[in-house]
């Protein structure tokens, strides 16, 4: 290997993620990563500052030449067709390069050793007619989709043949890499990154609606397999209030027809998240998700979660400790949850603690072990 050694002898690491143009739980694990390595320069795709965490304005960030189209910072998905040549081309430099990949991240040209942090093998690629929520003939995106699948399929193979360790960021990730791959991954759960010490600051417009802290909350981006649907529906005529915070291609149809007990909010602080959580009755967590990590967030706050009994929420939610399961995300089974809800049920310093274990400090910690264990092979 050509090794890059900074000067103080120290080995340099870079940071590799598919596209930074969004606020999610992958995007907060790309800033872990960088607390982690504050000195590491991260590559990536698309980079939109005004659409992601403001924290990464901090970071030396390096783009690819598709980041000159504006529309595809805007808009990653319709960058699709172009994003494997753009992802192969750019190069990445270091001795080591931590890769938080959903899809793309494992495939950019990469110099020295590769670990692979995988927050799921392509869920567009494997899981196509979750990722769109519906049958792929159905909609353009997803038959043009269905003509890149065999194509897009070979070269995520290959890319992923490159690394040097792969990690997965819970037990059902673990299981589709080794399904899909024919990896063994190590399991290493992403942190949380909570501050429950920072300012709480109102969401102008919404002090009488969460003011007395009794809205049961979501917070997620709005995809078809998030099911946020099925929640405001499952809300619709209750005389429960429900907050959703998020932002995606749905939010348009859901603020269409909102019931008058619902409010869709995005772009919020953190302090204003902050206040969002610490004064809801419990989190709503009914996405298939890979990890799923608002479960945590809401706990560090001492909130149960209502959430499907799927993917990784069955790393996060001990059941009858932390939060209650829903076999299905049905507006039924989501509605009967609520209405059963009883905040006395629940013990809000037993679920701090269990938010405890997954700490952004561990987290760091892990990582920086796992690099060191990759330098000493």
């Amino acid at each position: 290997m050509n090794s890059l050694r900074e000067r103080s002898g120290q080995p340099v690491v870079s940071i590799a993620h598919d596209y930074l143009t969004q606020r999610g739980g992958a995007e907060r694990v790309v800033l872990a990563m960088h607390r982690a390595f504050p000195n590491a320069t991260i590559y990536t795709t698309l980079y939109n500052p005004d659409g992601t965490y403001p924290e990464f304005r901090n970071a030396n960030i390096v783009v690819s030449p598709l980041n000159r189209v504006s529309v595809f910072r805007r808009n990653h998905r319709l960058a699709l067709p172009f994003l494997p040549f753009a992802a192969s081309a750019l190069k990445v430099p270091g001795d080591v390069v931590v890769a938080s990949s959903t899809g793309w991240a494992h495939g950019f040209s990469m110099e020295g050793l590769v670990v692979v942090y995988c927050h799921s093998p392509a869920r567009w690629l494997y899981l196509s007619e979750q990722y769109l929520g519906s049958e792929t003939w159905r909609s353009p995106a997803g038959f043009a989709l269905s003509m890149l699948k065999p194509y897009l399929t070979r070269w995520d193979t290959k890319a992923a043949r490159r690394a040097g360790k792969y990690l997965a960021n819970s037990s059902v990730v673990q299981q589709r890499i080794k399904d899909v791959y024919d990896i063994q991954a190590k399991l290493f759960y992403p942190p949380h990154s909570v501050d429950t010490t920072g300012d709480l600051d109102p969401i102008p417009g919404l002090e009488d609606f969460i003011g007395l802290g009794r809205h049961f909350l979501v917070v997620s981006r709005l995809l078809p397999y998030k099911n946020v649907d099925k929640v405001i529906e499952a809300f619709r005529g209750l005389s429960h209030t429900l907050l959703v915070v998020g932002a995606g291609p749905l939010a348009a149809r859901f603020r269409h027809n909102q019931p008058h007990n619902i409010r869709l909010v995005s772009d919020l602080s953190e302090a204003q998240l902050r206040w969002a959580y610490s004064l809801c009755q419990a989190v709503i967590a009914p996405a298939h998700e890979d990890f799923g990590i608002t479960p945590l967030e809401g706990a560090a706050w001492g909130k149960p979660t209502i959430a499907l009994r799927s993917g990784g929420y069955l790393d996060t939610v001990v059941e009858g400790v932390t939060g209650q399961f829903i076999e299905a995300p049905t507006v039924a089974q989501i509605r009967g949850a609520v209405c059963g809800f009883r905040a006395a049920d629940w013990d809000p310093e037993v679920i701090r603690s269990h938010a405890g274990s997954f700490s952004e400090e561990k987290f760091r910690v892990r990582l920086r072990q796992e690099v060191s264990e990759m330098m000493e092979q």
